[in-house]
């Protein structure tokens, strides 16, 4: 298998190593870079890593994360249901693993438990995301979603399908939340744009006329 190489910046991104720092390291001989024919340094991740100590790390961190999500308080049990769930799958296949729930809307783009799952795959610390629905890892966009997983060696496991047909009122009260979010949020777009033209128009009735432009001819 070829070395996964890392540009600097890629470096400092996934380990938080500044640049000089690699660079004191290569003078005492402790990390040795590879070229490109243009004379970039590139680093193997396995080097950095030893460095850092990681790789006892590496063999301890979970194999699966599994995914829980709802989009209200209300459905607290609704949640732990599904962390029961995913945990019985993961304890009957013998899988270590971490659960990440979170309470937030499935078109949210922001939420921090998703983002700590795609941090741990970024890093490689993560064979696969386990979910018990597809809608419960996003609403759109899964596709992107399974290309990232994929392009840091992870995969995407769906234990029941593309959504929960068992608890149809909890799906059409998050399709009720959901639906008010996606307009919610193409509304404030509009009408933020729409201030921004008025501003800009109101601005150009109030300037000044220029030296000679409404003057009298000479």
């Amino acid at each position: 298998m070829e070395p996964i190489l890392l540009t600097p910046l890629q470096v400092h991104r996934l380990y938080g190593i500044h640049q000089n720092t690699l660079l004191k390291w290569e003078r005492h001989g402790l990390i040795r870079p590879l070229r490109t024919p243009g004379g970039r340094r590139r680093y193997r991740r396995e080097d950095v890593e030893a460095l850092l100590g990681l790789e006892e790390a590496r063999r301890l961190a979970p194999q699966v994360v599994l995914y829980a999500r709802v989009s209200t308080r209300k459905q607290e049990a609704y949640l732990q249901n599904q962390i029961a769930r995913l945990e019985a799958w993961a304890k009957e296949r013998g899988l270590r693993y971490e659960v990440v729930a979170e309470v937030a809307s499935g078109v949210n783009e922001r939420r921090r438990g998703l983002a700590k799952v795609l941090n741990r795959v970024k890093r490689g610390e993560v064979e696969a995301v386990v979910v018990e629905y597809e809608d419960r890892l996003a609403r759109f966009g899964l596709e992107y979603l399974k290309a990232y997983l994929e392009a840091f060696g992870a995969r995407l496991v769906v234990l029941n399908g593309e959504v929960d047909q068992e608890h149809p009122e909890d799906l059409q009260r998050e399709l009720a939340e959901d639906l008010v979010a996606i307009v919610s949020s193409f509304a404030a777009r509009a009408y933020g744009k729409r201030g921004s033209v008025s501003r800009m128009r109101a601005g150009r009735k109030r300037r000044p006329p220029a030296e000679g432009e409404h003057g009298e001819e000479a």
